[in-house]
């Protein structure tokens, strides 16, 4: 009894991590735009599923495997997140806040009519490159696509920790999310490096839409609630933390999984799936109103 307790436990702890690798994903895309321009990317979850109906297209209609597909799915991405800023957020980014989360709001409606006119409501499937495989981990039922998924999103946080930390570009981008005006003056080409920054974000966020559609299929609608958990996990960790976002992302991931399983045994057994989404909401307005710079965030401090 208590050995099936704990793989029952275990399970739901693994499946937590992998829905929290793609919340920690998103959090982070939303981090990044935060930090170069102090607005929420309201639009960051139909760009990601604008990339999974692109990598559905280049593999049912192209034919292409799906790490081929996976990988010019990034590359477009890259692209469309740089070509949005260039030709969208850049001739408002001096703008008042108000005008660039508008802009961001105008582009989430513009993304999901054009993805419903292009690709029809209709839910599609895009396949997992895992498999649908379980493995028996020490009594703990895992699936396959869990463990890719927590793989994937570990991967792309490091080569992210990389490009920061030991690059030069690295270090330019961290140079204008910290000071944009001194980083102009050593020579920082600040308008491309804030460009680049919305190809991250929309490459993280093409990431998080190709992990999500095999397990929720491939819908117009199937990232929106994922942007409000990303959005509790920026809030959660720090919503100018990249670390925090991830952090934020796998806690939350847990916690809610916790939850429901903690409900099947009474221990919260009002806690339904459909309180899931409410459930995050709820930690979004708890950490701001207890903590509102989140756990690894800094309170802003101003010279007067």
């Amino acid at each position: 009894m208590i050995v099936a307790a704990f793989s029952d436990f275990m399970q739901q702890v693994v499946s937590g991590l992998a829905s929290g690798g793609i919340y920690a994903l998103l959090a982070l895309a939303l981090v990044i735009i935060h930090r170069s321009t102090g607005v929420i990317n309201f639009a960051q979850g139909e760009m990601a599923t604008f990339s999974a109906y692109i990598a559905w297209t280049l593999t049912v209609n192209h034919g292409l495997s799906y790490w081929p597909a996976f990988v010019a799915c990034l590359a477009i991405s890259f692209g469309g997140g740089v070509g949005i800023h260039r030709v969208v957020i850049r001739p408002v980014e001096r703008g008042s806040v108000l005008r660039i989360v508008i802009v961001t709001i105008g582009l989430l409606v513009g993304i999901n009519g054009f993805v419903i006119w292009e690709w029809g409501g209709e839910p599609q499937q895009l396949r997992s490159p895992f498999g649908t495989e379980t493995y028996d981990v020490g009594g703990v039922i895992v699936a396959a696509h869990d463990i890719g998924t927590i793989a994937v999103a570990l991967g792309i946080v490091l080569l992210l920790w990389l490009l920061f930390r030991f690059t030069k570009v690295g270090l330019a981008l961290r140079a204008v999310a910290v000071n944009p005006d001194e980083a102009r003056l050593v020579g920082v080409r600040v308008t491309w490096m804030l460009a680049l920054g919305w190809g991250l974000a929309a490459t993280l966020g093409a990431v998080a839409g190709m992990l999500t559609a095999p397990t929720v299929g491939l819908d117009p609608q199937m990232m929106q609630a994922v942007l409000i958990y990303a959005f509790a996990a920026a809030v959660l960790g720090g919503i100018d933390s990249p670390i925090g976002a991830v952090v934020g992302g796998l806690l939350l991931g847990v916690l809610l999984n916790m939850l429901s399983y903690l409900s099947q045994y009474g221990a919260f057994d009002w806690f339904t799936e459909e309180l899931r989404l409410p459930a995050a909401l709820l930690i979004i307005l708890v950490v701001l109103l207890v903590k509102p710079t989140g756990i690894f965030g800094r309170p802003e401090v101003k010279r007067v």
